[in-house]
Formats: C-alpha cells, sequence, structure tokens
C-alpha cells in the first residue's frame, strides 16, 4: 500500500561551504575507502526517502503544497496489476501491452467531445495525474522487469530542483511483449511502447503563485493476431466439458502456443499521443480565495493497417466486409483537442471550494485508403470541429467525523429544443465515522467514434441528422461504503446499485451483420455490485482478500457483461533479515473469475464488443513470490501461472486470445537520493 504521510515540519539545514585550508589538505591524505564512507554517512543522514516528496496537481487544485512521501513499500512490486498507469481489473488479449478494457463497472464523468479509443489507455500517462517532485537532493527512480520470455518493462526518471523554488525532471519509459501464440518466425515481437516525459514545478518566494507543467509523448505499436483460428473436429472421444458452446472446437487443443495458426498475420494498430498541460494558481486573499488556470493541449492519432488481407473462393475472412480495398487496410483517425479551464477556488480547515469554466475546442479527421476505381485513393469523411463550454464545481464542509461534499459540471446549451440532451453530472457524498454514501446522477453524450465511423470494413452513422441517431446516457447511481480498523483486522465493504438508461454498447448483433458496430439499449438496465476486502496483519503474516461480486450484467443482458465473481487474494511472510539489512516477503497471490461470455475484440476498430458464442471458463492463476528490499533496492522473484495443467493447460482471456502461459518473472527497482 502506498504510503500516504504527511510532511513533517520542514527544517533548513545549511551545510558550511567554508572549510580551512587545512582541514581540506587532511581530507585529501585520508584514504579513498574513508572518504567514501564519510560522503556515504553524511548521504544517509540528510537524504533519502523522507526528504522526497510528491505533489500532483489534485493537490495543487486543493492547495496542498506539501505532497506525500515517496512509495517505498514491497506490497505491489510483483503485481502485474501495477505495472501499468492504470491498476483497476482489467481484460485484455492475453499479453501484456495488448488492447485492454476495464473489467468492473465505472459510470463515465467526461463529458463533451471524445474520441472514443480508449483500448491502450492502460499504458498511456495521464498528464493530469503525473507526479511533480520536492526533494533537497537529485532523485533517480529505476526500474526494470522481465518475463522470461515475453514481457519487458523499463522505467527510468529524474528530478532535482535546480533552486530553492524551482524543481525540474524526466521520465523515460518503454516496455515490450513478444508473442506467445503463433511464432513462426524471427518477428517475435507482439507490443512496442516508449515514453517521454519532461516536467517542472514553481513555487514563488512569496509561496503565493505554483505552477506544474509537463510534456508527455507515448507512441504504441501492437502486433494484431485476431485470436486464434478454430480447428474444427466431427469424431473426438473428448469429454462434452472440453467443447465449446457449439461442440465441435475442444478448446483444450488450442494451448499449443507456438504451433497454433491466428486469423491475422500482418495487422498492426498504432496509437501516438502527445500532450502539452500548465496548471497554475495565484492566491488573491490567503487561502480563502485562489485563482487558477489550466491549460491542456492534446492530440492522439490511431492507425490500423493490414498488409494481408486473406480470402476464400474471394471472400475476405474475419472481417465483416470489404468496403475500399480487397488488398491491404489503412484507416486513419486523428483527434485534437486544446481546452482552457478559469476558476476559483479556497481551502479552509471546515470549508473547501472551488468554480470553474471550461472551454473546449475539439477536432477530428478520419481517413481511409481505396484501390477501387470508383473511389479516390484516400478517401477523407468530413472533419469534425467543435466548440463546447462546460461549467462546474465542488463544495465541501468537514467537522470532526461528519463531511459532506458536492461536486458537478454541465454542458449548457443555448436552444430550447435540446434541453433533453444537457450533459451533466451531479455527486452528493457524506460521510460519518467509518461509514459514507454517495449519489450520482449523470448524462453525456456519446464519443465520436460511436456516433460516426467509415473504413475498409465498418460503416456507420448515428449522429443527429441520421436514421438512427443516439441519445444520451443517463445513469443514476447510489453508493455506500463502511470502512473499520479493528486491531489487527482491517474491514471494508461497498454496495452500488446503478440504473442505466439507453447504454451504447458495441455488438455482434448489430444491425446490417456488422459484428462489433454500435447500437444503444431502449430500455434501462439495473446493475447491482457489491465489494468486500478483509485484511489481517498478525505479526509477520499479512493476508489480503478481496472480492467483488456483480449482479445485472451476465447473459441475460443484452448491453453489459461483467463475471459475476472477481476476486484477488494476497498471502505473504514479511520479516527482517541480516540484522534488518534485508526486509524479505514470501508468498501466494491468486486471481479468480467466474465464468463470464466475454467481449470480443475487434481490432480495425479497436473497440470490444459483447458476443454470445464463447464462454470463457472459471480457471483461477496463482503465483508465487519472493520479494526483498536492501535500502533503497527493491527486487522480486515471481513463478507466475504456477497452477497451468491444474487441470487446464491454460486458459482464455478473450475469446480465443489465449493468456500466456507459465513463467519466470523478476524485476528491480532502485531509488537514488543523491
Amino acid at each position: 500500500m502506498a504510503a500516504s504521510a504527511k510532511r513533517p515540519g520542514r527544517v533548513r539545514c545549511r551545510v558550511r561551504r567554508v572549510l580551512p585550508v587545512a582541514a581540506l589538505l587532511g581530507a585529501g591524505l585520508l584514504p579513498a575507502m574513508s572518504h567514501a564512507q564519510v560522503l556515504d554517512d553524511s548521504t544517509k543522514v540528510r537524504y533519502g526517502a523522507h526528504t522526497t516528496f510528491i505533489l500532483k496537481e489534485r493537490d495543487l487544485l486543493r492547495e496542498d503544497t506539501l505532497g506525500q512521501v515517496i512509495d517505498t513499500t514491497l506490497t505491489r512490486l510483483p503485481q502485474q496489476r501495477y505495472w501499468a498507469h492504470d491498476t483497476t481489473f482489467q481484460q485484455d488479449l492475453g499479453n501484456f501491452g495488448t488492447a485492454s478494457r476495464r473489467l468492473l463497472w465505472e459510470p463515465n464523468l467526461e463529458l463533451g467531445a471524445r474520441l472514443g479509443r480508449n483500448v491502450f489507455d492502460k499504458y498511456a500517462r495521464n498528464s493530469a495525474d503525473i507526479p511533480y517532485y520536492d526533494t533537497r537532493s537529485p532523485y533517480t527512480f529505476f526500474r526494470f522487469h522481465q518475463g522470461n520470455p515475453y514481457e519487458q518493462i523499463f522505467e527510468l526518471s529524474y528530478a532535482r530542483s535546480l533552486k530553492k523554488h524551482f524543481n525540474a525532471g524526466f521520465a523515460y519509459e518503454r516496455f515490450g511483449s513478444n508473442k506467445a501464440v503463433a511464432v513462426t518466425n524471427t518477428k517475435t515481437g507482439q507490443v512496442e511502447h516508449s515514453n517521454f516525459l519532461f516536467f517542472v514545478r514553481y513555487d514563488s518566494p512569496d509561496g503565493r503563485y505554483h505552477a506544474m507543467a509537463n510534456f508527455n509523448t507515448s507512441r504504441h505499436k501492437a502486433v494484431e493476431q485476431g485470436g486464434i483460428q478454430p480447428q474444427l473436429v466431427t469424431n473426438n472421444p473428448a469429454a462434452p466439458s472440453d467443447f465449446d458452446e457449439h461442440g465441435d472446437v475442444i478448446l483444450s487443443q488450442l494451448f499449443e502456443y507456438q504451433r497454433e495458426v491466428v486469423n491475422l498475420t500482418k495487422a498492426i494498430n498504432y496509437e501516438d499521443r502527445d500532450e502539452l498541460r500548465l496548471a497554475h494558481t495565484y492566491r488573491l486573499l490567503g487561502r480563502g480565495l485562489t485563482a487558477y488556470h489550466i491549460i491542456d493541449y492534446r492530440r492522439q492519432l490511431n492507425k490500423y493497417t493490414d498488409e494481408a488481407l486473406s480470402s476464400t473462393n474471394g471472400i475476405v475472412r474475419f472481417y465483416p466486409l470489404i468496403r475500399r480495398s480487397t488488398v491491404q487496410t489503412d484507416d486513419r483517425a486523428e483527434f485534437r483537442q486544446l481546452e482552457n479551464t478559469a476558476g476559483f477556488m479556497g481551502n479552509t480547515r471546515a470549508v473547501e471550494y472551488r468554480l470553474y469554466a471550461r472551454l473546449r475546442n475539439a477536432s477530428l479527421d478520419t481517413r481511409s485508403r481505396s484501390d477501387l476505381p470508383a473511389q479516390p485513393a484516400l478517401k477523407k469523411l468530413q472533419p469534425v470541429d467543435t466548440t463546447q463550454l462546460f461549467v462546474g464545481g465542488t463544495a465541501a464542509f468537514q467537522y470532526r467525523q461528519f463531511a459532506i461534499e458536492t461536486a458537478g459540471e454541465i454542458r449548457p446549451t443555448a436552444k430550447f429544443s435540446e434541453l433533453g440532451s444537457t450533459e451533466y453530472w451531479l455527486r452528493g457524498a457524506a460521510r460519518l465515522g467509518p461509514i459514507s454514501g454517495e449519489v450520482l446522477l449523470s448524462s453525456y453524450a456519446p464519443t465520436l467514434t460511436q456516433l460516426r465511423f467509415e473504413g475498409n470494413h465498418y460503416s456507420w452513422d448515428h449522429t443527429a441528422g441520421s436514421t438512427d441517431p443516439f441519445e444520451n446516457t443517463q445513469v443514476q447511481q447510489l453508493r455506500v461504503r463502511a470502512a473499520r480498523q479493528l486491531g489487527i483486522h482491517y474491514l471494508e465493504a461497498v454496495g452500488t446499485v446503478a440504473n442505466i438508461q439507453n447504454l451504447v454498447y458495441y455488438t455482434a448483433n448489430a444491425p446490417g451483420g456488422q459484428f462489433g458496430a454500435p447500437q444503444q439499449l431502449g430500455t434501462a438496465r439495473q446493475l447491482t455490485t457489491f465489494m468486500a476486502r478483509y485484511r489481517l496483519n498478525w505479526g509477520k503474516f499479512v493476508a489480503d482478500n478481496q472480492a467483488t461480486y456483480t449482479i445485472g450484467a451476465g447473459a441475460d443482458n443484452p448491453g453489459l457483461r461483467i463475471p459475476a465473481v472477481v476476486a484477488e487474494s494476497r498471502v505473504y511472510y514479511e520479516g527482517y533479515l541480516f540484522k534488518k539489512a534485508l526486509l524479505g516477503q514470501v508468498g501466494v497471490q491468486g486471481y479468480f473469475q467466474s465464468r463470464w461470455k466475454a467481449y470480443d475484440y475487434s481490432p480495425s476498430t479497436q473497440q470490444f464488443y459483447v458476443q454470445d458464442r464463447f464462454t470463457i471458463r472459471n480457471t483461477p492463476v496463482v503465483d508465487v513470490f519472493l520479494s526483498g528490499d536492501i535500502r533503497t533496492v527493491g527486487i522480486f522473484l515471481k513463478m507466475a501461472y504456477v497452477n497451468q495443467f491444474l487441470p487446464q493447460p491454460g486458459y482464455f482471456a478473450t475469446p480465443y486470445y489465449a493468456a500466456l502461459p507459465r513463467r519466470f518473472e523478476f524485476g528491480l527497482r532502485w531509488q537514488f537520493f543523491n
């Protein structure tokens, strides 16, 4: 668990820089080892995790200029869920870096024009959540993970204070993964990702002005395989439970990994992201009135290519149809957005508020290549250009153990006829001791991709002037939470009830036979979830268990698919060795999800869609790990999926996408404070 202690009172330590000449000469005569030991002892005393603090933009918007201490714990080091930037439970294509989506229900709070291509969000840094540093000495972070022979992660970041009130740094991240399925040649790479981040933070000497800025760019390349080609059988003595739901495919025989045959051999998804963001505040009247401004520019380019459109008797396999080219697919979409947010905020011990207005300028350009005689070589859709205004704010009050908070945002409309399509979200929450409750109301428009798409294999139009326009999605949600620490026991329970109207989703049963096209539910759907967590700290023994139970998102729901049970458990022994020079953990961690009709994936549109032909079994996944921490160095060794072949030879993450087999993983995290 990340450390969250607030910074103690700051004590300024000044190092004397004027030394007697005799002392300098004497130091030069000391042995080299003795000299190094003196420097090392000085570093240990003055610099370390207790002198390095992380601040984020959300802290700045609450006028918190102290931040939190950095995380040096071992708990999350061997957990793959925390290796990327989105730590929620996810459904992916079985390998690290492939397309993914959030597994559990979460309401949308982003209004207005949105691109709607999010399958690589997990691996991209969010510029609004970048960590900035307040450090008295240069701080370096290094991370390397290797999952032989599949996953690899490398990250290096550096930050230092150039002057008393100015801090700057950079971060470089690169990760990749090799194919585990259908490895037939030397080109085994499946995912390549790189990210560069540059960030600066400034505080004025009088403490009235604060600024945070970053430039964030990433490049993601994912080879799409389209899933394993199932081999049909007619007569086989296999048990009925080994077959798929149609009885003609033996699923247990699709886990020969490298020998399997996939649907796509030269299909690639590219995603480029660039973002420049500045957030700054100026205190007008103490902490009660502060003006702030945020400017954010972002660009996202999605490109899908397939240079080998295979066909049988003139019919192209895998894709629903051919619209522009029978030789290759080249579909692109470029989204640009510029946002300016300005407002006022205040923060006292009892009251906190923030009021703002946001102006968004967004544009979308799409194009698709063609080799058909009756069409241009490069067809461009009518570009989307829009300017949107949003108004919102938050207000919170706290007195002892009682707290209440309200927040909301609305996109006003100038036309009376458009009042029914007004976008908004409103949230109210109250807390009394260990019990809290929250009510959420929202109405948001479909994404730009859901409204209109034109490519080599898909085409739809659900804009306002079309024959089948989409309406706003409305959500009414109630959530109650209770958490309590009782000695060595920690208990937490969360219950959520949601009513969802006009849900837009991608489906295999869309009109026109386009599997993977969007559709809107005309009826309301109810969703109920229960989450429970129990953590036990018994001496050096720790057990942490969490489970979520969902009702209303099974096979009988045409728009929502969520496993009924999603659970995670972690049991380990923690203790010191070698006179407390080494802190170690050894344990077992497991993940379980119940049977469910998982979403399928359409690579050319970068969307997961509802299907009814394939059920993923409830196979648990168990890992055994060993972690250690030596001063500022953290390491882990892990055998992932140790229960392979007990009883099944593998499991599917997505229909016909096999998850990784048993493998050995290790990692290193090194933090320098000087």
